[in-house]
């Protein structure tokens, strides 16, 4: 009995060092991460949360220490329409300003449904950055947990964060790819509303309503319970929205929407939690193809070119 015993004890003793040390983000697999699972990490001295909502939101209440950014943070102003995906070396400047290091795990949410966390996780993405997670539930879920909170904006040192120089850009689309995609009747989703697909209605930045030719249409809302708390819908609701317009899962699909937000969204969802194989999300979306001329457009009424 006494080996018995002794196995017992061992065993024990083990589980309580597990406990003791705690999980890690690095053994921490995929991109979506709850509160609980944060808050079952013990060394959390890497960690910076990025509070991608609207500043007047952030300053009522935020996670402790989270750094607020808005969609301007991560845009490049050296174009003339705006929504473009930010170079390396300003994503580079940015962090290293707000003081993530690269050796940071990164923590986003939101309060759209992990739209706004996805466009930023999409930009990481292509620069080869993946020591990134996205907070189910964001502030909501954080708070249930027991989360801290708080109206303390942080002010860190500047640090260093340098991107790898050669990076892969393997969930991004040129305006040039799509022109190709349509030639080459490759499958092209347009994640807008209905009313954007048809051309009745066009966001502030286009320069006309419509769409891209060939383009077939799926919300990006279809994924969350956009009408509730905002979660993603279960695997299987989801299988079921995309399985049925998709053919095969190694098919080529670009996606877009008005400025690519959106549209990273529903790569997110297609690569990370389906596993879609060949996804890409176009930068520019209706906010770029829709000011040149030449480009094929549709709307209900007209097709251009």
């Amino acid at each position: 009995m006494n080996w018995r015993i002794s196995i017992l004890i061992l065993y024990f003793s083990a589980l309580s060092c597990q406990k003791e040390t705690g999980l890690s983000l690095a053994s921490h697999e995929g991109y979506l991460i709850s509160a609980t699972e944060v808050m079952s990490v013990r060394k959390k001295e890497n960690f910076k949360f990025l509070d991608f909502r609207k500043e007047v939101n952030y300053l009522k209440e935020h996670i402790s220490g989270a750094i607020q950014i808005w969609r301007k943070d991560i845009e490049n102003p050296n174009f003339e329409y705006g929504g473009m995906m930010p170079s390396k070396e300003q994503v580079e400047n940015l962090f290293s300003n707000l003081g993530i290091a690269t050796t940071d795990y990164i923590i986003i949410y939101d309060d759209n449904g992990l739209c706004e966390a996805a466009r930023l996780w999409w930009i990481l993405q292509n620069y080869d950055f993946n020591k990134v997670k996205l907070l189910q539930g964001g502030l909501p879920d954080w708070k249930s947990a027991g989360g801290k909170v708080d109206t303390v904006t942080p002010s860190y040192p500047k640090s260093e964060f340098i991107l790898t120089n050669q990076p892969s850009m393997k969930y991004f689309a040129s305006k040039k790819e799509v022109k190709n995609a349509i030639k080459n009747q490759v499958t092209i989703i347009d994640t807008r509303s209905t009313d954007e697909f048809m051309g009745i209605y066009h966001k502030k930045g286009a320069a006309k309503p419509g769409r891209i030719s060939n383009s077939l249409h799926i919300d990006w809302a279809a994924a969350i319970n956009y009408h509730g708390d905002k979660s993603l819908k279960s695997i299987v609701e989801l299988e079921k929205t995309y399985n049925n317009r998709i053919t095969t899962k190694s098919d080529p699909i670009i996606l877009y929407c008005h400025s690519g937000v959106r549209s990273a969204h529903t790569t997110f969802v297609l690569t990370q939690l389906l596993g879609y194989e060949n996804v890409r999300n176009y930068d520019g979306s209706w906010t770029e193809w829709s000011h040149f001329d030449e480009l094929p457009i549709e709307n209900e009424s007209l097709t251009f070119n």
